[in-house]
């Protein structure tokens, strides 16, 4: 099983508490394949939520490719998500809960097809954001002293 990251949400494990994953596969058009096939996608303010009893990913940006004469979409519209019903059912009744959302920690191709890792998460506060930082700070300084010392 050969993955290709595209790209990752590297702000999602700074501003969230990760609760569980999940993998699901995206909708896409032929022109925005061959874009995330470039790596042109970001992640950066995407979030799910689900409508209708199907599960949608929302500002996630894919550039337009630039080959396609015309037939490009806009490039942050809501893509559907292929999930099986069970793992959409636990999703509706998770996100009901008070505090919890579903963003997209990272997009790649796994197997020739796009998929998107899908995180249950909670919303850190601040003072939990200052000591997630002061924690790798300091272990930022264990490091370079024991590499000093070896």
């Amino acid at each position: 099983m050969a993955i290709k990251v595209i790209c990752r949400n590297r702000k999602a494990r700074h501003d969230y508490h990760i609760e569980s994953t999940f993998e699901a596969g995206v909708v896409l058009k032929g022109s925005e394949v061959k874009s995330l096939r470039q790596g042109r996608g970001n992640l950066k303010d995407g979030y799910a939520g689900i409508r209708e009893g199907e599960v949608f990913l929302y500002n996630v940006h894919i550039s337009p490719y630039a080959q396609a004469a015309r037939d490009n979409p806009d490039p942050i519209r809501d893509r559907k998500l292929l999930l099986h019903k069970k793992e959409i059912k636990r999703l509706i009744g998770k996100t009901q809960e008070r505090g919890y959302t579903l963003i997209p920690l990272q997009m790649y191709f796994k197997d020739g097809r796009a998929k998107v890792e899908l995180a249950l998460a909670r919303g850190k506060k601040l003072y939990d954001k200052r000591e997630s930082l002061r924690r790798k700070a300091m272990e930022r300084e264990v490091g370079k002293t024991l590499k000093q010392n070896y």
